[in-house]
C-alpha cells in the first residue's frame, strides 16, 4: 500500500505527511518523478489513439 500512497502524492491526490523531514533532494527528485508520470500517461494515451481510435476511422 505504500507504493499507492507514493503515487497518490506523486499526482497531487493525497497531501503529503507534514510529520515526515523534508529534503531539498528529496523534493526535486519527487518532481521529477511526477514528470515521468505524467510523461508515460500522455505515452499510453498517444498509443491508445494511434492503435484503437484511428483504425476505427478509417
Amino acid at each position: 500500500m505504500k507504493i499507492v500512497d507514493q503515487f497518490a502524492e506523486y499526482l497531487f491526490i493525497k497531501k503529503r505527511d507534514k510529520s515526515k523531514p523534508k529534503d531539498k533532494w528529496l523534493g526535486y527528485m519527487h518532481g521529477m518523478n511526477r514528470i515521468s508520470i505524467f510523461i508515460f500517461l500522455i505515452g499510453l494515451m498517444v498509443m491508445l489513439f494511434k492503435l484503437v481510435i484511428l483504425p476505427m476511422m478509417k
